[in-house]
């Protein structure tokens, strides 16, 4: 059972944007490093953008460094993933994820003319 919700995927032209939501009820997100990964068909789940649990510094993989952005609001225990600028190969389901054993079902993000 997913113990994260993640909201927020849809269907987008190249260059739109669309904003991804991760709630975590029952998940102090505080305590973990936090972060965002995506699956698309036939390829491996990898890592998108992430959080540090200490001092916040956040990571992006190269080919959304610019594009995205990851940010966290902890009264809300909630993440969010800001995307912008997509472009077909972002196309995957995205899942949220809080430390080892906490991730989301997935929601799928479809970049097409």
């Amino acid at each position: 059972q997913p113990r994260l919700v993640e909201s927020g995927g849809g269907l987008v032209q190249p260059g739109g944007s669309l904003s991804l939501s991760c709630k975590a009820p029952g998940v102090g997100l505080r305590s973990y490093a936090i972060g965002w990964f995506r699956q698309a068909p036939g390829k491996e789940r990898e890592g998108v953008s992430c959080i540090s649990s200490d001092d916040d510094a956040t990571f992006y993989e190269d080919s959304v460094k610019g594009r995205f952005t990851i940010s966290r609001d902890d009264a809300k225990n909630t993440m969010y993933l800001q995307m912008n600028n997509l472009k077909v190969d972002d196309t995957a389901v995205y899942l949220c994820n809080a430390g080892a054993d906490n991730w989301g079902q997935g929601t799928q993000v479809t970049v097409s003319s």
